[in-house]
């Protein structure tokens, strides 16, 4: 293997450095993810470690590796948020301060927990790369040491144990997809897995707003930046001690937009029945994006992290029951008469519809003097279901017109 940052050797030392520090996470076969993406898919939990991402692999790694007076002036780091849990907690751990800098849009639950593990939180600039700045600003002004999150040795040798772990429980795997941001987790992963097992595909899958890698490798200058759910792997810039190992051994770059990462996350809650952040899921959303490049194939995801704010996961969830059309909106306008609501909501009953919210309004211009508009919110089993409804409201002469973003009517059926 070329001359790259780490080698086997480095992620095997790095294996026996977190045991016992570092839960060694299964890896679970599930079966419903291989029925919706037709390959034999298993998942690496790295959710469930106590901080819920990878990142403590790395962080112990790091940390472990400082001299005597290191330890006692400090680490800093900058992070989205798993990083800076993950340094926090182990620095906590084994008696280190430790300062984190974090993107001031970093979600609340990283932010909050990165406090309760002790760690001073500065919050500065929009990215990461302003954090980062602030962040070597402090280390190099107050001795501190800068742990980076993934332009790192020691960091990308502790994210690679993951791949020795999943080889050993499953060394049928034909690929491993990971999330791929600054680079530290794919890097350590496949410089480990490719020593054992030289044909096994490695693929990363970034966040289509943050084409950073495929950008550097491809000789692209696809725009970056925007609001992504996926911001744990949302980074302008890669790391440069991993980039020319993905870019020899990493085998594809697949882009996954936002729709299909809220469908993947959705479908770890439902399916596999686990938390994943917008980042964790974004292997099995290029999967669902892809199916034909994995089916039939025994597949390793890597579930980097399941931090995932409560409000949003809600958010997604009932969006994604939205697309699937078991949460519809509808608009009916009809004229004033008594007893119009309650034929509605009879005949909705005996459908078999559940009525969420309901808006009875008169006072609209929109709406004739002597006409009532009814605005429903009503939830069905499935598509299917929704249409008999839909189908069944026409016939009794509602003429029912759905309401999508923004509220405005857009389809009669």
């Amino acid at each position: 293997m070329a001359d790259y940052a780490i080698t086997i050797d480095d992620v095997k030392r790095a294996a026996q450095t977190i045991q016992g520090q570092v839960l060694r996470t299964p890896l679970v076969p599930a079966p419903r993810l291989s029925q919706l993406t037709g390959a034999k898919v298993c998942v690496k939990h790295e959710n469930m470690q106590p901080t819920g991402s990878f990142k403590e692999r790395g962080a112990v790694t790091k940390l472990e590796s400082l001299k005597a007076d290191e330890r006692t002036r400090g680490v800093i780091a900058m992070s989205a948020g798993n990083h800076a849990q993950a340094v926090a907690y182990h620095a906590r751990r084994l008696g280190i301060p430790a300062t984190i800098v974090m993107p001031e849009g970093t979600p609340l639950v990283k932010a909050q927990n990165t406090r309760s593990y002790g760690a001073k939180v500065i919050l500065f600039g929009e990215t990461l790369y302003e954090a980062a700045a602030r962040a070597r600003e402090i280390a190099e002004a107050e001795g501190l040491v800068f742990v980076h999150p993934y332009d790192d040795p020691k960091v990308m040798a502790g994210q690679g144990t993951i791949g020795l772990e999943m080889l050993a429980d499953a060394p049928d795997l034909d690929q491993i997809i990971v999330p791929i941001g600054g680079g530290g987790l794919i890097s350590g992963i496949t410089v480990a897995v490719k020593a054992h097992k030289p044909d096994i595909e490695v693929i990363g899958v970034e966040a289509a707003l943050y084409p950073s890698f495929r950008n550097a490798i491809l000789g692209q200058n696809q725009p970056i930046g925007g609001a992504t759910l996926a911001e744990g792997i949302a980074v302008k810039t890669v790391g440069q001690l991993p980039l020319p190992i993905v870019r020899d051994l990493v085998s594809d770059i697949i882009a996954v937009d936002e729709p299909v990462i809220e469908r993947a996350v959705n479908a770890y809650a439902t399916l596999q029945r686990t938390m994943a952040e917008g980042a964790g899921a974004a292997g099995l959303a290029a999967m669902m994006a892809q199916p034909e490049r994995f089916e039939g194939k025994r597949v390793g995801l890597v579930l980097c992290g399941g931090n995932i704010d409560a409000r949003i996961l809600a958010s997604v969830m009932v969006r994604e029951l939205e697309r699937d059309d078991r949460i519809t909106s509808f608009r009916i306008t009809s004229n004033d008469r008594p007893g119009l609501l309650g034929r509605v909501a009879s005949l909705l009953g005996q459908l078999g519809a559940n009525i969420l919210e309901v808006s009875h309004g008169r006072l609209f211009l929109d709406v004739p003097a002597k006409g009532v508009s009814i605005d429903i919110t009503i939830e069905t089993r499935d598509r299917q279901h929704t249409l008999e409804v839909f189908e069944a409201l026409s016939a009794e002469g509602l003429a029912p017109q759905r309401i999508v973003s923004r509220s405005l009517p857009e389809t009669t059926f």
